[in-house]
């Protein structure tokens, strides 16, 4: 069995949604998918996105991906990648692919001359926080997310409140 990853490309957008949709069902979520193939095909493949992706193949077939962007630490003053998603089929599970695809992102972290590695992760993903923290991955209890999305944002950017 070969394993590889190779960044995604236009021709991935279908492969892409598939497993966007599979993961928002794992993460009891699937009401919230929104994108489709021209939404990826914006947001992903524009000229100036700033969003990039990976395929993972076992033998040639997609088995899992992941989707990230660069951030900035103004403390360090340094560039960071930020893992939006990472996902790997149930049936493919246990096979490396999910250490292959984050040992791939940390090496183009270090490339680009990132000085951290982030993601976030759903505090009831046990087995991913345990997976995560087997690696030398540390959680951080001391952040806590927020978030603007919808409604709320349109309207807080209209008139400076939801």
């Amino acid at each position: 069995m070969s394993l590889t990853i190779r960044p995604a490309t236009l021709s991935d957008v279908d492969t892409i949604l598939h497993f966007i949709k599979e993961l928002a069902i794992y993460e009891k979520a699937e009401h919230e998918v929104l994108a489709t193939p021209e939404t990826i095909k914006q947001s992903m493949f524009s000229e100036h996105s700033g969003v990039y992706g990976l395929i993972c193949e076992l033998d040639g077939h997609a088995i899992g991906f992941a989707v990230f962007f660069y951030n900035y630490s103004t403390w360090l003053a340094k560039p960071g990648l930020y893992l939006e998603d990472l996902y790997v089929s149930p049936e493919y599970r246990g096979k490396g692919a999910g250490i292959a695809l984050l040992q791939h992102l940390a090496q183009i972290a270090v490339d680009k001359g990132c000085g951290r590695f982030e993601w976030s992760c759903l505090d009831w993903n046990t087995p991913s926080r345990e997976f995560y923290e087997s690696l030398g991955a540390e959680p951080q209890h001391e952040w806590i997310g927020y978030r603007m999305s919808g409604e709320t944002l349109e309207k807080f950017a209209e008139n400076g409140k939801s």
